[in-house]
């Protein structure tokens, strides 16, 4: 999507309506493509699906290790599995960290993009500025709900009318499906890591192996769902930009 002019077709003044005199726009009556960041957050996206297998494979052989030991604490194998064990673990848990911080940035970035976009579509269509698009992710508690209420929002407004110039339904099943599975993501990844600094037994070091791979699933459901709605709203956005407000078929 190349950076365009928005407004209806033929030439007519932007927004007008008949016996009223269109009101001057507050932003610049430009979109910026989201293509790039798009891409480069799926990038980032299929990375740390890569840093949670490897994390699964690490919580596998950790739970072997558990397994292991007696009753008593006791360690029935080597000191070097036990060093290697530990290593893989933290190796993939600075992976994990270190690609979800970057993978964070760009998406964020991406988020705000789409945002402003949206408000160029539909200038009413939010209740919130653009800069909710940022911090809102970083208000406690809040930040449950303000992100994705501007998905939806973004959505709505990146939705082409229909061919008859009536309003389509408006589907917005995986801004939904992702959202859920990103919160149990991070419920989840809080309650694992938890059981795993607080594990003292080796059956409690098991039972945490087996959560940690549990979140570390979880994450790839949460990054496979983000990758489908970041490529969906990306398209949304180009379509309407190409072919304006209303939907040619």
């Amino acid at each position: 999507m190349s950076i365009s002019p928005v407004g209806p077709p033929g030439g007519a003044a932007p927004y007008s309506q008949p016996g009223l005199t269109p009101t001057p726009p507050v932003l610049p009556r430009v979109l910026r493509s989201p293509g790039g960041l798009a891409n480069a957050v799926t990038v980032l996206l299929a990375l740390m699906m890569a840093f949670d297998l490897f994390s699964i494979a690490s919580d596998v052989n950790l739970h072997s290790l558990a397994g292991t030991l007696t009753a008593d604490g006791l360690v029935s194998i080597s000191g070097d599995d036990a060093d290697r064990a530990e290593v893989l673990v933290g190796v993939a848990a600075l992976l994990q960290g270190l690609g979800f911080l970057a993978t964070a940035v760009v998406f964020i970035i991406w988020f705000h993009r789409v945002r402003s976009n949206g408000e160029v579509f539909s200038p009413n269509g939010f209740n919130r500025g653009r800069g909710w698009a940022i911090g809102g992710w970083f208000i406690p508690f809040a930040n449950i709900r303000i992100p994705y209420r501007i998905a939806r929002d973004t959505w709505a407004a990146s939705t082409q009318l229909a061919p008859d110039g009536s309003w389509r339904p408006l589907r917005t099943g995986i801004v939904t499906v992702w959202w859920i599975a990103l919160l149990a993501d991070r419920v989840a990844t809080e309650v694992t890591s938890q059981m795993f600094t607080g594990a003292e037994t080796p059956d409690a070091l098991g039972d945490a192996a087996i959560g940690l791979s549990f979140s570390d699933a979880l994450d790839i459901l949460a990054a496979v769902l983000a990758i489908r709605f970041v490529r969906r709203l990306t398209a949304m956005q180009h379509i309407k930009a190409v072919q304006g407000p209303v939907a040619a078929f």
